[in-house]
């Protein structure tokens, strides 16, 4: 009788439901200031952007646990990719996954790379419960408008640091700001790095000039910034619990063309601090750092939790050895590759290495010896 009970046990488990095992869900979504900008839920990012995706989607496998789940396009070739990445950094295996097998995990918790309403719409559709409602997401992208920036630039004027801006909606404001200054830039309040910015001179032409008014009426208005004569590109970068508390993660030193990103510097917190104090002062990044916590963690506290990074740069002045610094160019509002960067230690030979974005007939990246 107990062998039959046995059997009969057996057999009818296979029909008794699977229990799924709780996980947490991360997602490289490189489109998302994209997004933010359409405010689309149906969101198609340009060509460009759905291939950095495909190509780098692996990127949170440096940061998430043994038992998180990495959303990717393809699974077979993120696995090559992160193995190839590993033999360098070093690292553990990550459980990769494709989207359409989202809906047999119980995902709990999911980490983006932004929150943006393209991705809570894609990830309901696919099952994904654990997402924020669109009242949420539509705090997070009025916290990613320019004008926070130009608040916490306000917050940052200390010895040592230049910095202006302003938000504009007419042509006439512009004007006045190029009688001031000479040469700016204007910005759109949402878009992606080398996006939706411009450089003016006094005599702006009419292309320049329908451009503005198209970001105005579609964005609201344009942010306005005096031209600097950049000496670097670096950040900070930072960790928000939504509770009022932010972390200060260290810093990122980076570089630029043509206004995109390429490439990141892995060096230790102390080597890094050094390159930025042969222009400035320890002392003025310390103060800062400490400014931008106590600020932002009230203005984050209750709207958003998660990553974020402060872009900076150092300025020269019309004395040959002197150097200013902007303490905020932008905030970004989500993961940057200065966090991607950090993720990487820093290698125990001593040597620097640069974390590189490279595009041939596909987005790789690279880390190599400086």
């Amino acid at each position: 009788m107990q062998s039959l009970i046995s059997k009969i046990s057996k057999k009818n488990s296979n029909f008794a439901p699977k229990l799924m095992k709780m996980a947490k869900l991360y997602v490289f979504n490189p489109e998302h200031d994209l997004a933010l900008a359409a405010n689309l839920s149906n969101f198609t990012a340009p060509h460009a952007g759905r291939q950095l995706r495909h190509d780098l989607g692996y990127l949170p496998a440096l940061w998430a646990g043994d038992d998180d789940l990495i959303l990717v396009d393809d699974v077979e070739t993120a696995v090559r990719a992160y193995g190839r990445l590993r033999a360098k950094v070093g690292g553990t295996p990550k459980k990769f996954i494709h989207a359409s097998q989202l809906a047999n995990e119980d995902i709990t918790d999911v980490e983006p790379w932004g929150w943006d309403l393209a991705l809570r719409a894609f990830l309901k559709r696919k099952g994904v419960d654990a997402v924020p409602n669109e009242e949420q997401i539509e705090a997070i992208r009025d916290l990613s408008h320019r004008k926070h920036a130009i608040d916490l630039l306000r917050q940052l004027q200390l010895p040592g640091t230049i910095g202006d801006s302003c938000c504009a909606d007419t042509i006439f404001e512009i004007r006045d700001e190029l009688k001031r200054h000479g040469k700016v830039v204007v910005k759109a309040p949402w878009s992606s790095s080398g996006r939706g910015v411009r450089f003016l001179t006094v005599a702006f032409d009419e292309y320049q000039e329908r451009w503005i008014k198209n970001i105005v009426k579609s964005q609201g208005c344009v942010v306005v910034e005096p031209y600097y004569n950049k000496v670097k590109d670096f950040g900070m970068e930072f960790m928000s619990d939504g509770n009022g508390q932010v972390t200060y993660l260290g810093l990122s030193l980076f570089h630029t063309k043509n206004g995109a990103y390429t490439g990141n510097l892995i060096a230790t917190e102390e080597d890094k601090q050094e390159l930025i104090s042969n222009y400035i002062p320890a002392g003025l990044l310390a103060d800062v750092r400490e400014k931008i916590c106590q600020y932002m963690g009230e203005k984050l506290k209750d709207k958003y939790r998660g990553p974020f990074g402060v872009d900076m740069m150092l300025v020269s002045t019309a004395d040959k050895d002197g150097f200013l610094l902007h303490p905020c160019v932008e905030i970004n509002l989500r993961r940057t590759m200065g966090h991607v960067a950090l993720a990487i230690r820093p290698f125990a030979d001593g040597f620097t290495r640069v974390m590189r974005i490279e595009y041939t007939d596909k987005y790789k990246m690279h880390v190599v010896k400086r």
